[in-house]
Formats: structure tokens, C-alpha cells, sequence
């Protein structure tokens, strides 16, 4: 297998023990038809070198990846699905894969999959992903990396060949497997499990593999449950921060769809803001507006709560405590800089920056019908009052409404500025993913089997990426 020098294999699951997976048999797929590979991303960890038939063999087929994971394991998990505990829970459609040392950073990734088929944990589930379900995800996945978010990254998507049949789109539908390339899936819902059955030893065994492989700055820390939890709600108030500068809406934000590194990952019902509205919410089903995208603060926080409930077998509760308290401050201070971030300036201290983010809430709020929520980030990149002005929307960015704004902005330095020399931001308007336009581009699928719209929508995206340069 033609793999590069960068290709370190470290297979470190397994180390926890089998209490906490199942390995597991992929699913025999009648076709396999390549329709996305992550260059970029596999150059990351050495697998660039693979030709299209190895990439299929490896990431349709399962073929193990040298030195790695012989068999694929499915991770036992338990979790709050809009704050109801099931038990029930686990990888019942994926599995880890592989895992291997990124270039550059040594962080330990894995390749976890979507669609590859049933394992102990289906229930009544036939373990597999629609391909539209796939292509909606590789679309996620590339548009929050281009705004600054820690996400996932789609690393395959491959047709399989078989007709779903679904209840919320239209059946039979085709199907898919992903490969996803994250920092970890372990999740919430891992130490959930172990909790549940009030296994102690078991968190003592999750907390040190954590903080062997994830956290190695804590390995001496005196209290290393609290100062774990205090180092997982840090990166998920700065998860759930890039969330709202982007205007994004993760859907469906169940205590098994958050892991302990502070990456988002998982997209089934997302959606885009296409306005400032903070009862936005992206699931049909979800009817209370539990997961709307005002309430996605409330709702990271409550589960960091449960994250905290079953660190109790194991440490004192006040230093818990303690940590989840910082969630508020953290998080404040978090929007304030993804804020500046993705108005391109340089930060001017927390005061300042809250002020700014503060403002340019209002300044969404007071636009109205006619402001969506991306490209008053691209007019005011930078923070060039004169850019703003000349644009599409320069009328409606001179009303008493933007004044504050105008005002507060006008006292931060853009930041590098040179990226406005991208002919990204020489276009009138900047790339968005609103929900007609994911539609559009699978009806071409679907209908004319027509690819193009999907692999153009995917080269804008990587334009905006590297123009924003977050």
C-alpha cells in the first residue's frame, strides 16, 4: 500500500478494554462508487499516495489500513436524546476504523465511518446512511472548517448501491458510507455508560486513556477528574462560540453527539441561519425548540452537567462544580473573540470585544428581512466602513440601526489585511449554505445523477477557506 512517510498508525482504543466497544463486520456493499476523497486532509496523516481503487478497497470495503485496527469496533455509549436517558445507545451504524498521528500537530486522529453497516447496537436500524445524508454532511463539514469551526472532516464518501427506505425523504433512496477523520469520538454518552452501571474503575480507566492521548498537559494534575472536566468545558464553550458566530445550527445536540475535545461532529438536521433569529431551529421534530440556536449555549452547558454528574463516582463534587462555572464566563469571553474573527479584526481586549460582538447582534437584528447572516460578515471583513458602503447592502448599513456598529468598529484594526486581496472578496457576494440551495444541489443528484453543482459548491467553499484563513 503505497502510504507516505507521514503515515504513523497508533491503534490506541483498544487499549481501553472490551467494556467499551464490540468489534464488528462491515457491511458487504453490492457497489462502491467514489464520489468525494479528502486530499487535503488525508496528505494530514499519509494516506494522499492511495490510488482510487486502494481508497475504496480501504474506506468502502474496510480493508484494515497497515498496522492499524485489525477488525473495526463499535463504541459502546449511552446518552440524553432531548434530555431523555437512553441506554440503548451505541455505534449502531458506524465504527472506529483507524487511528493515526496528524502531521505537524502528533494530535492522535481516527477514522470513525456513517452507513457501514449493522452491529449490536442497530436496534431495529438497517445501518446504513443515505447518500443524501452524505452529501449534506460533506457540504457541513467543509463549510464550518472554511468559517473557523472545530469540526469533523468529511475524509470519503462513497455510493453503495442499495435503496433505503426512509421515512422523512423520499423512498427508496440511494445509499452511502462516510468516513469521517476526528481528534476522538469519545463521547459524553462513553462515560454515561460506565456511570450508569456505576462502574468507578471503568471512569478511572476512561479519564486516564483521555488525558494519556488527549490532555497530556493534566497528567500531573492533582485532581485530574476536575481539571479534566475544567479543560472539556473550555473547548466546548469555544465549540459552541464558533457555532454562533458561524450561524449555525447543529440540530440535534444530545449528550452522545458531544465528545470530550471539543469538536463538532455528526450532521443530520443542521442548518445555516439565513437571518439573525435565535428561535431557529434546525430539526422538524423538534418542536420545542430545545436545540434552537439562541438556546445551543443552555443546551452545551446541560450537558457538560451530565459530563459532570458521572465524574461524581470518582472525585468531589465542589471542584466539579467549580469547573461547569466556568462554562459562562469562558463562553462569553469565547463569542467575543470568534466575533472579531469573523469580522477580521484584531481583538482589543475582552471588554472591547463583547462590546463589538454586542453590537453586531444588534446590527443583524436591525437588518431585518433583508440582512442574512453571511454576507454581513464578508461586507464587513476587515472592517472597512468603505467596503461595506460601496456593497449591495451599503444603503441599509447607513441607517440609524448599524450606528453602534459603524461606530465600535471603527475603533479595531483590521486584521491581516492583505486577505482582502483574495479574488474571493472581490465577488458582490460570499458563499453561504442555506437549506434551498443543499436542496438544489441534491435534486441534481438525484434526478440526472449530475454531480457538478455539488463538486462546484465544494471548490467555492475551499476558496472561502482559504481566503478566510481562519
Amino acid at each position: 500500500m503505497p502510504v507516505s512517510a507521514a503515515y504513523r498508525p497508533d491503534p490506541r482504543v483498544q487499549d481501553l478494554g472490551p467494556d467499551f466497544f464490540d468489534p464488528v463486520e462491515p457491511a458487504d456493499f453490492p457497489q462502491a462508487i467514489l464520489r468525494f476523497r479528502n486530499d487535503r486532509a488525508a496528505a494530514t496523516v499519509g494516506l494522499e499516495p492511495l490510488t482510487d481503487a486502494e481508497w475504496i478497497d480501504h474506506f468502502g470495503r474496510f480493508e484494515p489500513l497497515p498496522g492499524n485496527l485489525p477488525r473495526p469496533l463499535a463504541m459502546r455509549y449511552h446518552g440524553h436524546q432531548f434530555r431523555v436517558y437512553n441506554p440503548e445507545l451505541g455505534d449502531g451504524r458506524g465504527f472506529t476504523f483507524a487511528q493515526l498521528r496528524e502531521g505537524g500537530s502528533d494530535r492522535l486522529l481516527e477514522l470513525g465511518t456513517k452507513g457501514s453497516g449493522q452491529t449490536p447496537w442497530s436496534r431495529q436500524g438497517d445501518g446504513r446512511l443515505t447518500l443524501k445524508g452524505g452529501v449534506r454532511e460533506v457540504l457541513a463539514t467543509a463549510m464550518l472548517e472554511a468559517l473557523g469551526v472545530p469540526t469533523s472532516r468529511s475524509f470519503s464518501l462513497i455510493e453503495t448501491g442499495e435503496a433505503l427506505m426512509r421515512g422523512d425523504e423520499p423512498s427508496p433512496t440511494r445509499s452511502s458510507v462516510l468516513v469521517r477523520l476526528s481528534h476522538s469520538h469519545i463521547r459524553f454518552g462513553t462515560f454515561q455508560r460506565q456511570a450508569f452501571f456505576d462502574k468507578a474503575d471503568r471512569i478511572e480507566a476512561l479519564i486516564d486513556h483521555v488525558v494519556a492521548h488527549y490532555y497530556p498537559e493534566l497528567a500531573g494534575a492533582a485532581d485530574r477528574a476536575g481539571a479534566l472536566l475544567s479543560a472539556v468545558t473550555a473547548r466546548a464553550a469555544r465549540l459552541t462560540a464558533s457555532w454562533m458566530a458561524a450561524g449555525f445550527v447543529h440540530g440535534v445536540l444530545n449528550t452522545d453527539n458531544m465528545n470530550i475535545t471539543g469538536e463538532s461532529f455528526d450532521y443530520g438536521p443542521y442548518r445555516f441561519l439565513p437571518r439573525n433569529d435565535p428561535n431557529f431551529v434546525a430539526a422538524y421534530f423538534d418542536s420545542a425548540g430545545l436545540y434552537s440556536f439562541g438556546r445551543q449555549p443552555e443546551a452545551v452547558f446541560w450537558n457538560l452537567q451530565q459530563l459532570g454528574g458521572c465524574l461524581t463516582l470518582v472525585a468531589e463534587r465542589e471542584p466539579l462544580i467549580e469547573a461547569l462555572n466556568t462554562f459562562g464566563p469562558a463562553y462569553r469571553e469565547a463569542l467575543a473573540a470568534a466575533m472579531a474573527r469573523r469580522l477580521g479584526v484584531k481583538g482589543r481586549g475582552a471588554e472591547a470585544d463583547a462590546d463589538l460582538a454586542n453590537a453586531a447582534f444588534r446590527a443583524l437584528a436591525a437588518g431585518g428581512e433583508r440582512l442574512r447572516w453571511e454576507p454581513f460578515f464578508f461586507d464587513w471583513f476587515g472592517g472597512d466602513p468603505a467596503r461595506a458602503l460601496a456593497g449591495p447592502r451599503g444603503d441599509l448599513y447607513e441607517g440609524e440601526g448599524f450606528a453602534d456598529f459603524r461606530r465600535m468598529l471603527a475603533d479595531f484594526e483590521p486584521d491581516r489585511p492583505e486577505r482582502l486581496q483574495a479574488a474571493y472578496f472581490q465577488a458582490p457576494e460570499p458563499q453561504e449554505l442555506l437549506y434551498d440551495e443543499i436542496e438544489a444541489i441534491w435534486a441534481d443528484i438525484a434526478e440526472r445523477d449530475e454531480w457538478t453543482a455539488f463538486e462546484a459548491k465544494l471548490s467555492a467553499i475551499e476558496a472561502a477557506r482559504a481566503a478566510y484563513g481562519f
